[in-house]
């Protein structure tokens, strides 16, 4: 089974071919020790472990105010989310390192973003929540699928975006009406991945993978849920920013 997603098309997972499901043992397929099969309670419980990291860390942050930390965060979860990515093996220590990472920098980020504009993190966290909470009602009601098009459809875009974000590290990002725009269509993009996040965790469970590949589940739904709270939190600024 291939992932739509990038951070949760590492090898370990990518290899697994759900058309041999119900003639050989998944885990023997792939030369691993039997274990029990991913359920959706597994990854809940992992993706919640990782918040309960991300938060404490990024309240740590939040108090010592250190644009430092931010700066370690952001290239130290940069690097683990390439080996989390990439790596054939789910390494648990290495996806809640991520988490502490993505904790110093949002800590900090956060901090620096509720100096300016008072509330505004509160703001974010439950537009992020609303976000995810609409998102998981619709793909569950069938109002929402993830096809072949619309996996290419985010693709397409998730490329796109990634150009516009390395291009803006030397122009800066566009502001007024256009700037506006731009930071709409992210949150968008970002809240369309949770989607494809889901699809693939209902994929795993029906295809029985090994438990321990909940912690790769929870990782990816991890990455694209801190990509959509910065982009949500940025979109507030804009706004709060024209007042």
């Amino acid at each position: 089974m291939r992932s739509s997603n990038p951070v949760l098309s590492g090898r370990g997972f990518a290899r697994i071919n759900p058309a041999e499901i119900g003639t050989r043992d998944l885990n023997t397929l792939e030369g691993r020790p039997t274990s029990a099969p991913m359920s959706i309670d597994d990854v809940v419980i992992k993706t919640a472990g990782l918040f309960a990291v991300l938060v404490a860390v990024g309240a740590f942050a939040w108090q010592a105010n250190n644009p430092t930390f931010a700066l370690i965060g952001f290239l130290g979860g940069f690097a683990l989310a390439m080996v989390n990515t990439f790596s054939k093996k789910v390494r648990p220590p290495l996806v809640i390192a991520y988490a502490a990472a993505q904790g110093l920098a949002l800590g900090t980020i956060s901090a620096i973003f509720e100096a300016q504009y008072e509330g505004i993190v509160s703001q974010a966290v439950l537009g992020t929540a609303c976000a995810f909470g609409g998102v998981l009602l619709a793909y569950r009601s069938g109002k929402i699928r993830v096809t072949p098009k619309f996996t290419r459809v985010m693709m397409g875009s998730l490329i796109g975006y990634l150009v516009f974000a390395v291009i803006t590290l030397f122009t800066g990002r566009p502001t007024g009406g256009l700037g506006f725009l731009i930071a709409v269509a992210a949150v968008g993009l970002a809240t369309m991945f949770i989607v494809m996040d889901l699809d693939q965790i209902e994929k795993a469970v029906a295809a029985r993978v090994p438990q321990e590949e909940s912690w790769r589940m929870a990782f990816g739904l991890m990455v694209t849920l801190v990509w959509l709270y910065l982009e949500v939190l940025r979109l507030i600024s804009i706004i709060r920013g024209q007042d």
